[in-house]
């Protein structure tokens, strides 16, 4: 979509990710006469391969990839001195077109305990139902069946996904259910859909969805590799946005700063990184972070970049039987690939079309369960779950194949059959913080404290999850021993030694007794190898200002005008769900919001279909 290089529009989006491409796409395919910009510092997506193949994501996540950004938290000793790494998605579309795919919905009360007005679910239902396509099956009252975004099975299903259900309601004697993304279901096994194209099997997301099948559309622009330096202010209102070439995705282009002026609106959609920095920048933030950084305040508000949240994922591998059919041989690059191509591009089916995951349970323990989680954890139980029947503790899913890690690239792992236990909690109670500060050589950085672990409440269904996954997984028909290296470091001799096996023990078969040594290795091994689950949220959080508030209901930056922020940092609490479902939510939200500011009628915005 290349374009004379205009420098005053109507609407200018500083960054480019989820929910930058629903509010422009939506706006720009109500009012095509509307001039909107968007700037995003990563590289365009359109027809990429590692974007629009499902099972190419792992490579997102390598070290030398340019479509994310890892920003580097702060060592904790609660994570035994490591320095945390979450990445964020840095391409157009963002981690709509990095992330894993899986397809979950928050309880409807999540958005109820937001306590804002006209964010209540019966507001955002609608909208929940407007922005899908729910492949999977006809006529569910809570899910929809013309928008954008499809959510499909994927392009073939894996047997490992089969198994941890069947394992799962025999030993585990939960229930199943076909649906557990109706918005209150919970505690029951069932497949995991996801955001993939049933027909055609490419990743359903946000900027091919929104934006790009609007290039007929002059007036709707996207610049990619511009870095949002600040946002530019006359007196206190917004009237554009300053910006340079990137320096990663244009390593060679001038370093000299450009303004686009905005006349209607600035819309901030930076995500939990980029937005709460770009206004600090601005000097919009705490007093004595603008200070140390030689910023002049423009607003005192210092909830800016406070209130970081996500998820706390674990992933431990498993070996797998050699007949088992598993991504691992897709992700190495063999022979496969070609074949599985060929079939992918005729039919939109095979392995192409597959992130590994096909199965999941939202699990919330019941009374033995907790008993055996000990007393850390009651308290918080007490207070948030246990009258929330809608809300789990954690997600545990299977995966098919070696699931990538931050910290161990695929290329060091043996090349066999693997699956990975995948468990993640969806409302720590540990809090961080995100802002810019000022390194030795006087360039810009980042002070990240993730807040990891830091309430000693929030490792213990962490713990209990390893010990529940393992036991499910040691009854899977596929299962041939434990990747002792991915696993705690159990004391010599401990019943809990991890080791290669001929098959799976009964289903009636003992569970492991830990020792009090083998729980401390569980610890221990959190501690080493707890990562984000890629859902960072709250840095610029929707509440009052009194209360640390950076934007009120309408998306509007306290104390200037014509600002808005709508990414997941307005998000003012955690959401129990892989984010994306919420990033779509918020954009479909924030630009019926800015339809109406602007005087666009609201009923064409509603029925607004993209062509």
């Amino acid at each position: 979509m290349s374009h004379p290089i205009l420098s005053e529009f109507d609407i200018v989006f500083a960054g480019g990710g989820t929910t930058a491409c629903v509010v422009a796409g939506r706006l720009a395919a109500c009012d095509p006469s509307l001039r909107i910009l968007i700037l995003e510092a990563g590289q365009h997506t359109l027809n990429k391969p590692i974007h629009v193949q499902p099972y190419q994501y792992p490579f997102n996540q390598a070290t030398t990839s340019t479509t994310v950004t890892f920003n580097i938290g702060n060592p904790s000793p609660r994570l035994n001195g490591r320095a945390p790494v979450v990445p964020s998605g840095r391409c157009v579309g963002g981690c709509s077109c990095v992330n894993l795919m899986v397809y979950t919905r928050a309880p409807a009360s999540d958005y109820d305990d937001w306590g804002v007005n006209g964010w209540e679910s019966e507001n955002l239902i609608p909208l929940m139902k407007k922005l899908e396509t729910y492949e999977v099956q006809p006529g569910s009252p809570t899910h929809g069946y013309n928008g954008p975004i499809k959510v499909s099975s994927g392009g073939c299903e894996v047997g490992v996904s089969d198994e941890f259900i069947q394992v799962g309601t025999t030993y585990h004697k939960r229930r199943y259910a076909d649906d557990t993304n109706d918005l209150e279901t919970c505690n029951t096994y069932s497949p995991c859909r996801k955001y993939i194209d049933g027909t055609t099997g490419r990743r359903s997301d946000a900027a091919h969805h929104y934006v790009y099948n609007q290039a007929h559309n002059p007036n709707l622009q996207v610049w990619d590799g511009k870095r949002v330096k600040r946002i530019v202010f006359e007196d206190k209102r917004a009237v554009g946005v300053e910006f340079t070439s990137d320096p990663v995705s244009c390593p060679d282009a001038d370093q000299s700063s450009s303004i686009a002026r905005a006349l209607k609106l600035v819309v901030i959609c930076g995500g939990a990184f980029g937005s709460p920095t770009i206004l600090e920048r601005s000097g919009i933030g705490a007093e004595a972070v603008l200070k140390r950084c030689g910023i002049q305040q423009l607003v005192n508000l210092p909830g800016v970049g406070e209130n970081y949240r996500d998820h706390n994922m674990v992933l431990v591998p498993y070996l797998a039987a050699d007949e088992v059919v598993t991504m691992d041989a897709l992700w190495r690059g063999e022979s496969i690939v070609q074949e599985s191509l060929a079939k992918w591009n005729s039919s939109g089916k095979s392995l192409i079309a597959q992130n590994g995951l096909d199965s999941k349970i939202k699990w919330r323990p019941d009374d033995e369960e907790l008993k055996a989680m000990g007393p850390v954890f009651q308290p918080r139980w007490k207070e948030f779950f246990q009258d929330r029947s809608d809300k789990a503790v954690a997600i545990f899913a299977a995966i098919a194949g070696y699931a990538p890690q931050l910290s161990r690239p695929l290329s060091s792992i043996l090349p066999r059959n693997y699956m990975t236990a995948s468990y993640y909690t969806l409302y720590p109670v540990s809090v961080g913080s995100v802002h810019i500060n000022v390194t030795e050589n006087n360039k810009e950085g980042m002070d990240f404290t993730t807040g990891f672990l830091d309430d000693s409440s929030d490792i213990v269904p962490l713990d209990f999850g390893y010990k529940k996954t393992r036991e499910i997984f040691r009854r899977m028909a596929s299962y041939r021993g434990e990747v002792a290296a991915d696993h705690p470091d159990f004391p010599e001799g401990s019943a809990a030694a991890c080791r290669e096996a001929s098959g799976p023990v009964d289903i009636n078969a003992p569970d492991i007794v830990y020792t009090a040594e083998d729980d401390e290795a569980i610890n221990q091994f959190h501690r080493d190898v707890v990562q984000t689950a890629w859902h960072p949220l709250g840095t610029c959080a929707m509440k009052p200002e009194a209360d640390q508030g950076v934007v009120d209901a309408r998306l509007n930056v306290y104390g200037v005008s014509n600002l808005k922020v709508a990414d997941m940092s307005i998000s003012p609490l955690n959401v129990g769900t892989n984010t994306y479902s919420t990033a779509l939510l918020i954009g479909e939200r924030a630009a019926m919001i800015i339809a109406e500011d602007l005087g666009i009628d609201c009923v064409d915005l509603t029925r607004a279909q993209f062509k």
